[in-house]
C-alpha cells in the first residue's frame, strides 16, 4: 500500500528557487521565484501546519563549463547545462533531509535537473518516480527534432532519457524515468515531429478534448491508480500554462483553451488526497507579463489546493457521501 507522503513522510517542504529564463524564447521567467514569494506560498504553507525551510535562489555563477560538445539545436546550452548540474545536486541533497521540495521557476528546463534528482533519490529507496506533466506544450523535442532550439521544449524527453543531451549532466548520475511512467495532461500544441516521437515511445497524453469528454475528475485519477498500484511516487511539473491564458496570463507561450480555474484546482484537491505527490514543479510563470500579478496568486492558491487547503471539511473519500444522500 503507497504510503502518504505529503502527510506521513513529512510536514516540512523545502522551497529552492530557480531564476532561470534563457531556456525559453522569452525572457523573464527569472523572476518567476521571486514573484511566489511575494505572492505569500511560504504563508499559505505555513498556514496548512508545514514546516517551511526556504533556501533561496541557486547560483551557477561558480560553475565551471563541462568539455562536452553541445548540440547545434540547443539554444544557450551551456548555461543550462549550469543550472541542470547545480539543480539535481541540490534538489538531491534536499529530498535526504526528508523535506517535501517545491522547485520554483524559471522556465520548464528547471525539471532537467529537479526530476532527474527526486527519480535518483527514489530510485536509491527503490520507489518507481512518475512524473505528472501539467502543461499546454509536450516538451518531447530532442535537438533532432525540435523548430526552435528553445531547451524548455526538451525537458520531458530529457527527463525520459531521449539521446541528445546525454552530456547535460557531465559525470553527475542521470536517473532517466522510462517514458510509460510520464503522463502528459492538458496537452493543446505538439509540433509534429514531437508527436511521431511520443507515438514511438508510446507516452501517455491527455489533451483538452479527452478532458472535456472525460472532466478531470476520471483522468487524474487514472494517473494517480497507475502510481499506486506501482507503490510509486509522483512529482507534479506544473507549467502555468496548463491553465487558460485568461485565468493566467503571466507566460510566455499562451494556448487557449487551457484549465479553467475549478477545473484546476479539483485536480490539485485530488493529487492530495492520493497521498501521492513527493516533490513539484512550478514553471514558466512570468511576472513581466502578468496583470498585477494575478497569475502567481493563482498559482500559490493551486499550490495551496495541492497541500490540502479546503473551503470546507469533508468526509475522506473511502467514507465520502455525496450530497442528498
Amino acid at each position: 500500500m503507497t504510503d502518504r507522503i505529503m502527510t506521513d513522510r513529512a510536514r516540512r517542504i523545502a522551497l529552492l528557487g530557480a531564476p532561470i529564463d534563457m531556456g525559453a524564447s522569452q525572457r523573464g521567467t527569472l523572476m518567476g521565484p521571486a514573484a511566489l514569494r511575494t505572492a505569500g506560498l511560504a504563508a499559505l504553507l505555513e498556514s496548512l501546519d508545514f514546516e517551511i525551510v526556504d533556501y533561496g535562489d541557486l547560483s551557477v555563477a561558480e560553475v565551471w563549463d563541462l568539455a562536452d560538445r553541445p548540440p547545434e539545436k540547443a539554444n544557450h546550452y551551456r548555461e543550462i547545462q549550469r543550472w541542470t548540474r547545480v539543480l539535481s545536486r541540490r534538489g538531491y541533497e534536499i529530498a535526504q533531509t526528508g523535506a517535501l521540495p517545491i522547485f520554483l521557476g524559471g522556465d520548464h528546463t528547471l525539471s532537467m535537473g529537479s526530476v532527474n534528482a527526486m527519480a535518483r533519490y527514489w530510485q536509491e529507496r527503490r520507489r518507481e518516480l512518475f512524473v505528472l506533466w501539467l502543461d499546454a506544450h509536450a516538451d518531447y523535442n530532442t535537438p533532432e527534432t525540435t523548430i526552435t532550439a528553445n531547451m524548455h521544449g526538451m525537458s520531458a524527453a530529457f527527463l525520459c532519457g531521449e539521446p541528445g543531451l546525454d552530456g547535460l549532466l557531465g559525470d553527475d548520475p542521470r536517473a532517466s524515468i522510462d517514458p510509460e511512467r510520464l503522463d502528459l495532461f492538458g496537452a493543446r500544441s505538439i509540433d509534429n515531429l514531437e508527436k511521431e516521437l511520443m507515438r514511438t515511445r508510446r507516452i501517455r497524453v491527455v489533451d483538452m478534448r479527452q478532458i472535456d469528454e472525460f472532466g478531470v475528475a476520471v483522468l487524474i485519477r487514472r494517473v494517480i491508480e497507475r502510481v499506486k498500484a506501482s507503490n510509486g511516487v509522483l512529482h507534479v511539473s506544473f507549467d502555468v500554462d496548463f491553465l487558460d491564458p485568461c485565468v493566467a496570463p503571466g507566460v510566455g507561450t499562451t494556448v487557449p483553451g487551457g484549465a479553467t480555474y475549478r477545473e484546476a484546482h479539483l485536480i490539485m484537491e485530488l493529487l492530495h488526497d492520493s497521498g501521492a505527490v513527493g516533490s513539484v514543479d512550478i514553471v514558466e510563470l512570468n511576472p513581466f507579463l502578468d496583470e498585477r500579478g494575478r497569475t502567481a496568486r493563482t498559482a500559490v492558491e493551486l499550490i495551496g489546493s495541492l497541500f490540502g487547503q479546503q473551503i470546507t471539511d469533508r468526509p475522506t473519500p473511502s467514507n465520502a457521501i455525496a450530497p442528498g444522500e
